[in-house]
């Protein structure tokens, strides 16, 4: 008979109102079919009881270093862990975990884990700004911790700012996608993209007629959604600009909105200007209204149809590849083609200069709103990677795959 042994994961909880929130979370990953030890703080029991958390987790809780003292809890917790996760982490979390302060089960837990730790921080936006969590974070970060970035919206009492728990959900994917990684790369703890920026598009741009019209393509935005989680797991800090695609955001990620090709290129050139790599892959729309018609573009008593002048957009993976704003720096980019697809992207690759390029065969039912995607991935020295027909997130993780040595040294 074969035993399954189910993974083991420590939900740290500290002392923040948004304590609640890691109840679902806790379902989220038993339901999973892990095994799941919630060790929370003093502070976080005035927010969830012990009961709560011992019932949802099926799992006895202690806060303290001196419970079940045979058992060296504060020691074997750590040990036996695949993954731990705080959340929320507060910025005083925070800062114990980056000092390696041990006064509670929770910090000692931390100090003793050998595996993959994420922290999903909840706390104020001044709090979060200050310099001292920002060098908090950064130091966690440098050594290896995933920390999320908070999510932007409504706080305690009528504040609201950067500071909120991401969803659970999304919390959940982060903590999925980090275990997965673990797995593969048996045992190594350290995220591959830690300390890393990158930028990522996605999404379809739109270009106004008219009050209510536009020019636009079916791009859902979901591989670069794919993209922005993979390397948000995977340990960079990652700006996502994002153009018309109604989705929301991912734990772990600036997002930037934006409506039309100039405004992306914009935020785009703005986000690179300290990052390791981009990776374009929004569907640009590569023409534009010449002029913007103020007024409901009405129809013709002749019954004939208004001509539209057109001009060109810029092309923002072509600059990126020429300008770039850092030396070596892994410009990426994506070719969806409907015809001679592999000829029209090498051709485009010449073309850009990029150092990868993403080539896939596009139509009104393929790729475009779908959750899997085909493709080849050509890069600028001749190699080409086909990635077969599967879920977009394979896709994602096989170029940051192909991006990771690519990359200029870290300092």
């Amino acid at each position: 008979m074969t035993v399954v042994t189910k993974p083991k994961v420590v939900l740290g909880v500290s002392g923040g109102i948004a304590a609640y929130k890691a109840c679902e979370l806790l379902r989220r990953l038993t339901e999973s079919g892990h095994d799941v030890r919630v060790v929370p703080t003093d502070s976080a029991l005035h927010f969830v009881g012990a009961a709560t958390w011992s019932a949802l987790s099926g799992n006895p809780v202690s806060t303290e270093v001196w419970e079940s003292v045979h058992e060296v809890p504060h020691v074997r917790i750590g040990q036996g862990a695949d993954l731990v996760v705080v959340a929320p982490a507060t910025a005083d979390m925070l800062a114990k975990a980056a000092h390696g302060l041990a006064d509670d089960l929770l910090t000692n837990t931390l100090l003793t884990a050998r595996c993959p730790v994420v922290f999903a921080p909840a706390m104020h936006t001044e709090m979060w700004e200050h310099p001292a969590t920002q060098e908090n974070v950064a130091t966690l970060r440098r050594r290896g911790a995933v920390v999320i970035e908070p999510a932007v919206g409504r706080l305690t009492g009528v504040d609201t700012g950067k500071g909120r728990l991401p969803d659970p959900a999304e919390i959940f994917e982060v903590c999925r996608r980090v275990l997965n990684r673990h797995s593969l790369a048996r045992g190594v703890t350290t995220p591959d993209l830690a300390g890393r920026h990158v930028v990522v598009s996605a999404g379809g741009t739109r270009e106004p007629l008219d009050p209510v019209r536009y020019l636009g393509n079916r791009s859902s935005g979901k591989q670069g959604y794919a993209l922005a989680k993979a390397a948000a797991a995977r340990g960079a800090r990652v700006t996502l600009v994002e153009a018309n695609t109604g989705i929301a955001d991912p734990a772990g990620v600036d997002v930037v909105r934006v409506g039309t090709a100039v405004q992306l290129r914009e935020a785009v050139l703005k986000a690179a200007a300290d990052a390791d790599a981009v990776v374009m892959a929004a569907a640009v729309a590569d023409f534009r209204p010449a002029v913007y018609a103020p007024g409901k573009i009405k129809k013709k008593d002749d019954g004939g149809a208004p001509t539209i002048e057109l001009v060109r957009n810029p092309d923002i993976l072509a600059e990126l590849s020429a300008d770039r704003a850092l030396p070596g720096q892994v410009v990426v980019g994506f070719a969806a083609e409907t015809d001679d697809v592999l000829a029209n992207g090498r051709a485009k690759l010449a073309r850009k200069g990029c150092d990868l390029l993403v080539v896939n065969e596009v139509g009104e039912r393929k790729t475009f709103g779908s959750e899997e995607n085909e493709a080849v991935v050509l890069a600028s020295d001749g190699a080409e990677t086909p990635v077969p027909y599967g879920p977009k997130e394979a896709l994602a993780e096989t170029v940051w795959d192909l991006v990771l040595p690519r990359l200029r040294p870290s300092t």
